[in-house]
């Protein structure tokens, strides 16, 4: 579906597909657990699955002429981080707009984790004391104007690359790769969950998999806590996607499957269930997660296996999305472990 779409490679290649028997065997061994690794996925300041979506996008900003990538996100966001990586890689400027997405008071916040590498990486940034929300934000088109105001010539890359045009295909891609895995592994997967928030992600998935009939055996886990704008985001991304590669279909809200049940108590902030699932993960599998993505949707995939969600013999595959360097910013929380 992505052949006529130009892709600058920023990614290691096929990302690993790890399967997690002991995590598998501690939640009673009904279920077969596997983590398809977008968090290893490239060298570009630990990777992520933004850098997935930026490999479609850096080919219309390399070709619009510009110098600056300009986008937003919370402090402690992983998507400026990565585009600040990707800035640094292609020679250009990186402005970052980053809001006070996270009610969570921690004295180094603001200093460690994500923010720390996108300012050793050069990026110019601009705290804003505004509070949450996925759609398009004034102090990032302030920003835009504020570039150019001063000669630079910006692109614009809205929160978590969804509402871009072609923010979507990175993981149409990862569909059509994990086809490819599959058929080596000599086995499809029933089921594949993945944490939602500004939407891109999910609705890349959404058109991918329903090339092949799974578009709502993608388990989406809401960790916005705005349920309703978060879904009808995934169904507008989703659908101009399906178009933009011609899949064929319309994209229904009978696609869709988001479960809003892990987002408390409010983005960003983990409750005690997410730090249990986060301890699980690591002392499991060494599979480290973080308190405001991975984290909720490992704490999702838990507590639906306990829940008998999937049936016996399951195969279920955790699209890890990378994040982990947040978890610095939550330090005093896991101070004990």
């Amino acid at each position: 579906m992505l052949e006529t779409f130009e892709r600058y490679p920023l990614t290691f290649g096929p990302t690993p597909i790890e399967k997690l028997d002991r995590l598998s065997a501690h939640l009673g061994g009904a279920v077969e657990l596997y983590a398809k690794r977008e968090d290893c996925n490239s060298g570009l300041a630990f990777g992520g699955n933004k850098i997935r979506k930026l490999e479609y996008i850096v080919p219309d900003a390399l070709a619009s002429n510009t110098d600056t990538l300009v986008t937003i996100g919370g402090v402690q966001s992983n998507h400026t981080r990565q585009v600040a990586a990707v800035a640094a890689k292609l020679g250009m400027k990186c402005r970052l707009v980053q809001e006070s997405w996270v009610p969570f008071e921690d004295a180094v916040y603001d200093r460690v984790g994500n923010i720390l590498m996108s300012r050793v990486m050069g990026a110019e940034i601009e705290l804003v004391d505004e509070g949450f929300d996925i759609g398009i934000r004034e102090s990032w088109e302030r920003a835009l104007e504020d570039v150019k105001a001063r000669g630079g010539k910006p692109y614009a890359i809205p929160a978590g690359a969804s509402v871009h045009k072609y923010g979507g295909l990175g993981f149409v891609g990862f569909a059509e790769e994990l086809r490819a895995q599959e058929a080596e592994l000599g086995f499809k997967f029933d089921y594949i969950i993945v944490c939602t928030v500004t939407g891109s992600t999910h609705a890349g998935m959404l058109v991918g998999f329903a090339k092949d009939g799974r578009a709502d055996r993608v388990i989406g886990i809401d960790a916005s806590g705005t349920l309703d704008q978060t879904r009808a985001q995934v169904m507008e991304i989703a659908r101009n996607t399906a178009d933009l590669v011609g899949l064929g279909r319309d994209i229904t809200d009978d696609d869709l499957v988001l479960i809003p049940d892990y987002a408390y108590p409010a983005y960003g902030v983990p409750s005690a269930e997410t730090n249990e699932a986060i301890r699980l993960a690591a002392r499991t599998e060494g599979m480290m997660t973080d308190p405001v993505y991975e984290g909720k949707s490992m704490q999702g995939l838990i507590d639906l296996v306990r829940k008998d969600y999937f049936p016996a013999g399951s195969k279920v595959l955790y699209a890890h999305l990378g994040g982990v360097p947040a978890i610095n910013a939550y330090s005093y929380v896991y101070r004990n472990g």
